[in-house]
This record gives structure tokens, sequence and C-alpha cells, in this order.
């Protein structure tokens, strides 16, 4: 089957566990590189300015800091992450469907106001590191993770939400439920012998796209692999099927 699609686009770098001097060094040696994930300890270290520098790069940034609180706070926040120029921001889809939108509209004014194009909003719905035993019992919740997720994607498509975050084994689900252009982000990828580290919920690169993500979060394979270039070719040739 000849790919329809290039690789380098499917794939979003997690920038973890690092301070700036290696994230431009890592980067430096990607040149193929397309899309970055900022997350909570990134931006926390270095605050707005990192994404200002990663899009003078030239990089796309997934702007991940799965914001969850009230309505009003939620939709400030997200008028300025998009203000700063990130290209997909995360929110949580259990906030509900009024803060789901007033992040939609908050975000889109922010761009606006600083020329830029509007950001992709991306509904997390059940984290990675989630065990379906332990989600039952530690959250008191009579139902499995997919029908959560399944729940907490259709809150975000009701919405007018561009996408959801969730692990690779419900995105074959949700994909039947919610088409493309509905974006299906799914962190919890692991090439075939990779550690999961603390990862629960994974497929490898493959078997996660043929089952519906629309791109895939990968960190340490790529990131603290002795040649990052080889292995992030090597990820790219695994899903140009």
């Amino acid at each position: 089957m000849t790919s329809t699609f290039k690789a380098e686009e499917k794939l979003i770098l997690a920038l973890d566990h690092m301070n700036e001097s290696e994230v431009i060094l890592l980067l430096d040696k990607l040149p193929n590189l397309v899309w970055v994930k900022v997350g909570l300890e990134l931006f926390t270290l270095l605050g707005p300015e990192i994404v200002f520098k990663l899009k003078k790069l030239g990089k796309k940034v997934f702007l991940d800091l799965k914001f969850h609180d009230i309505p009003n706070t939620m939709a400030r926040a997200c008028y300025q992450a998009a203000s700063i120029g990130a290209d997909l921001i995360t929110i949580h889809s259990c906030a509900g469907k009024k803060a789901l939108k007033e992040c939609k509209k908050s975000s889109i004014q922010g761009a606006i106001d600083v020329g830029l194009s509007p950001p992709g909003l991306l509904a997390v719905t059940v984290l990675t590191s989630w065990e379906e035993q332990e989600f039952i019992d530690d959250l008191d919740i009579n139902q499995s993770i997919n029908k959560r997720s399944l729940l907490l994607s259709d809150l975000a498509f009701q919405a007018g939400i561009s996408g959801c975050i969730c692990s690779p084994i419900e995105a074959q689900k949700l994909r039947k439920f919610f088409p493309e252009p509905f974006l299906i982000i799914t962190p919890g990828i692991r090439s075939e012998g990779v550690n999961r580290n603390d990862q629960a919920r994974v497929m490898t690169p493959l078997e996660a796209l043929k089952a519906g993500s629309s791109k895939l979060v990968i960190g340490r394979e790529i990131s603290l692999a002795k040649d990052p270039s080889k292995a992030f070719k090597r990820i790219c040739e695994q899903i140009s099927y």
C-alpha cells in the first residue's frame, strides 16, 4: 500500500526532561521534525518564551497544559495560549460543554488579536497512565475507560472542539463515531520492545495510525536515543505504509 501522507506530519515530539539548551541541541539533529509538544514541565521551567523560540525555529507547537478550571479561567488561559502562537492546545473535556465552548471562542479571539491563525483545541479524555481497575476504584466511577472516553469525546464534538486526546486503545472505537476532520491525538506510543515507562495503555506507531489516530505523541524513544535522528527516521519508516 502506498502512503498518502508525509510521515513527519504524523509525529509530535514531546520535549520532556530537558532544559532550553538541550531542546535546541535536540532539534538541531531533527531538521525534518514538524511538530513539538511543550508540556507542563518545560512550560513551567521556561514559560511562553519557549513557544516563541520554537516558532522561530519553524516548528508547530502542541501546547499540552491540559487546562481544567472554571469556564472563565480556562477561556482566558486559552486566549493567552493562542496569542503566543500555540497551534494546538489541550483542555480537559470533563470541565463540561460550557467551558469547552468558551475556550474555543476565546482561543479564536486570542489568535485574531495578534494576527495569527486560530489554534486547534484538543479535549483530554482519560489519561494514558490509567489502568482499567485503578481508574474505576480510585475515582469510584462505575464505567469503563472506553465508555468514559466516548462520553468525553462526544462532549468535545458537540462543543465544536477540533479533536480529543486519548490512548490508542480507544482510538479505533472513537473514530467510528467521530470521523475526520475530528482529530484523535494519541500519546501512549511505543515501538515493539520499548519500555512503557509510565504509560499503561499503549500501541506501536503503525497500530495506532491504523486504529484511527491522527497524530502520535512520542517522547523518550526519540529524545533519549543515542541517535535521535536515526530513531526519528526509523519511526517514520514504520508508519509509511
